[in-house]
């Protein structure tokens, strides 16, 4: 267990730089999950810190002791990290025990660290004489991580470790690799784009976006209280509004809200969640009007657009339980739950409003 501390990160591959001035600090024991878009420096990231590349600029602590800095550069085999990559990577012609036994020094050790492992990672002593080729995909990456927490590593660096595996599997195996790595008290960074799998495995995310990172905090924190509409957008489907703040009060065309943080009075864009939005019967005080354009059914909830009467036609999504879906060409009203999330304008509503956003999760309406 051990913690680490980047500080001024940079690298550049060609003229292309990947990271710059990146800082972050991860406590003993703590999971922090960096989630970026595909292509943003994730995986260079990891390969810093593990010591397969070199750093242009800045510095990596672990313990308060520098494994990369300017004219410093320990090699990976002295750092004592674990990494567990996207395919995991077993050897084929070892067995499970012999693949999960190949990090440990000591001879006399092995059988019974072996046994540990598997149990740690929720496979019984059975699997341990069988060869990769006779596991399915998420058992493999569950002895992958035995094997990489084998030789108690201070850090573990997992890179998108469950993209492979299926939506069902992904959840079991990501659930068994947080319990393993809390168990073995781990100090671990995951790196993902995917949210909900950040979002869910985290004590804290790190979103990193212009080869540095935009905003550290705890799932919720970051989920609630985004620091600009991109992390919003980036975390979450966001609905964002054009209104106007006075006084920590803002209106726009869903109505007039409390904010969660005082904003500077005059234009303002407003962050909503589509789950905070209620669909009540049409006429319900307090609602604004709106009409179902298309239903979209997951099973447990839906996904509703939904035409709001304005001078520029606009619509929103909103996610509703699976047994209370609208039917398309409903007219229905239109409330929002809970206080929202402001941030100063950028430009007028009008022009926000007209402004094209090429973001699947970005949705943006004039104000009322």
């Amino acid at each position: 267990m051990a913690s680490l501390t980047i500080d001024g990160l940079a690298k550049q591959f060609a003229d292309r730089g990947v990271l710059e001035g990146l800082n972050l600090d991860v406590s003993s024991g703590e999971l922090v999950a960096v989630l970026g878009a595909s292509g943003c420096g994730k995986t260079t990231l990891l390969r810093l810190i593990a010591g397969f590349e070199r750093a242009d600029a800045g510095t990596i602590q672990i313990d308060a002791e520098p494994v990369a800095a300017p004219g410093r550069h320990e090699p990976p085999e002295r750092r004592r990290i674990g990494y567990l990559a996207q395919e995991g990577a077993l050897f084929p012609h070892l067995t499970v025990e012999a693949n999960i036994a190949f990090g440990i020094r000591r001879r006399s050790d092995r059988r019974s660290r072996v046994a540990d492992l598997l149990d740690m990672v929720g496979l019984d002593a059975s699997y341990a004489k069988r060869f990769p080729q006779q596991l399915s995909g998420g058992e493999q990456q569950r002895v992958a991580l035995a094997r990489a927490l084998a030789p108690m590593p201070r850090i573990m660096l997992l890179d998108e470790p469950f993209s492979a595996l299926d939506a069902t599997l992904r959840r079991d195996v990501r659930d068994v690799v947080a319990t393993a790595l809390k168990r073995a008290g781990t100090t671990a960074l995951l790196v993902t784009h995917d949210q909900a799998e950040a979002l869910s495995m985290g004590d804290r995310v790190a979103v990193l976006r212009d080869g540095r990172i935009a905003q550290v905090a705890d799932p919720v924190s970051l989920y609630r209280h985004p620091v600009d509409p991109d992390v919003a957008r980036f975390v979450g489907e966001a609905v964002l509004v054009a209104g106007v703040a006075r006084n920590g009060v803002v209106s726009c065309a869903l109505g007039t809200f409390a904010t969660m943080r005082d904003p500077t009075d005059g234009p303002v864009e407003v962050l909503i969640r589509p789950e905070q939005i209620r669909l009540p019967k049409q006429g319900t005080p307090g609602c604004v009007s709106g009409q179902v354009s298309s239903v979209t059914f997951y099973g447990h909830d839906a996904v509703v657009e939904l035409a709001l009467p304005h001078e520029i036609t606009s619509t929103i999504r909103v996610r509703v339980l699976g047994q209370a879906t609208p039917t398309p060409g409903q007219a229905v009203g239109v409330a929002v739950d809970g206080e929202v999330v402001t941030y100063p304008s950028t430009g007028s509503a009008g022009a926000r409003a007209s402004a094209p956003c090429h973001d699947p999760h970005c949705q943006k309406i004039p104000v009322g």
